[in-house]
């Protein structure tokens, strides 16, 4: 009785230890696959599940959360045979434990070997000012390909980072150099055209000038002519009134103009700046004449 008793307590002890063992919990962010006598069955979701004991077992615990694989950094020959030192990280996630688990052997090694291998193909189908300037493709065109790479291993990858590309120091000096001749190739032109500027503005302010000077020369031409031409009217009317005066037996009208070609020609004389005493062999008398026959026309004319 006393050995049936004992019997009775292990049979409940191993079962309540067989229950234990079947009991599994997946912690959040993990997934678990089950393998059946060494075959894969199914993967646990975060939780409380059973499972049977000495027949299926726990193969590999695998993260769901999104991690961050960092690459060693690696030298890179760009198409133009420039050296470089790149550094990369890669932020990938497991969608399907089973593939990750079973499709591939050491799932960050192999990751890890994927990104540095097409890092080399991109940046090496690549120029240096290329590389240098188009961070932003370099990683769209790495993230298309290891995804696509990695898509039957039921992994995502999410983004991949180059942290740094660095050229050597001579290159980078030659750079440097390279920048400042283009800089100063640019400011060269700048002021060439700041110069071409100004000299076109100039001309065409002279030529502007120009035209308005001769616009005005023209316009003063016109007036003078204008000028000469009605002096020429009142010198004719003129010469009509003494002609007609004359003719109606009035010879006092020619004094008239006697007079007047007399006194022009003592102004002409006198305006002369080393003019200071001028002695003429003039008739006094006739001069005199002639004004006084100037009087009586106007007197005449009044009447």
């Amino acid at each position: 009785m006393f050995g049936f008793e004992i019997a009775i307590v292990v049979i409940v002890v191993f079962a309540l230890a067989m229950v234990f063992a079947g009991v599994k919990m997946v912690p959040q962010g993990y997934a678990w696959t089950v393998e059946r006598f060494g075959r894969f069955t199914g993967t646990l979701q975060p939780g409380l599940h059973l499972i049977i004991p000495i027949i299926d077992k726990i193969g590999s615990k695998k993260n769901m959360m999104e991690q961050v694989l960092d690459v060693p950094p690696q030298e890179v020959i760009s198409s133009d045979n420039a050296m470089v030192n790149t550094d990369a990280v890669c932020f990938f996630q497991v969608l399907d434990a089973g593939k990750a688990s079973y499709e591939v052997n050491d799932l960050p090694r192999a990751m890890q070997n994927l990104v540095m291998t097409n890092i080399r193909a991109v940046l090496g189908s690549m120029e240096l000012d290329e590389m240098l300037s188009n961070r932003d493709s370099i990683n769209t065109k790495l993230l298309g390909k290891v995804d696509e790479a990695t898509d039957p291993w039921g992994i995502k990858v999410t983004r991949i980072e180059i942290r740094d590309i660095s050229p050597p120091a001579d290159l980078v000096a030659s750079m440097a150099n390279q920048m400042k001749a283009e800089r100063d190739k640019r400011a060269a032109i700048l002021v060439a055209e700041g110069q071409r500027e100004a000299a076109i503005k100039v001309a065409e302010g002279d030529k502007q000038g120009e035209i308005l000077r001769a616009e005005g020369n023209k316009q003063a031409t016109i007036l003078e002519a204008e000028a000469r031409e009605r002096e020429a009217l009142a010198e004719a009317r003129a010469t009509k009134v003494v002609s007609e005066a004359i003719s109606e037996g009035n010879p006092q009208a020619l004094n008239y103009f006697v007079a007047q070609k007399y006194t022009a020609a003592l102004q002409s004389i006198g305006a002369g700046e080393n003019s200071k005493v001028v002695l003429m062999p003039l008739e006094a008398s006739s001069v005199i004449g002639s004004v006084g026959g100037i009087a009586e026309l106007l007197k005449e004319t009044k009447s």
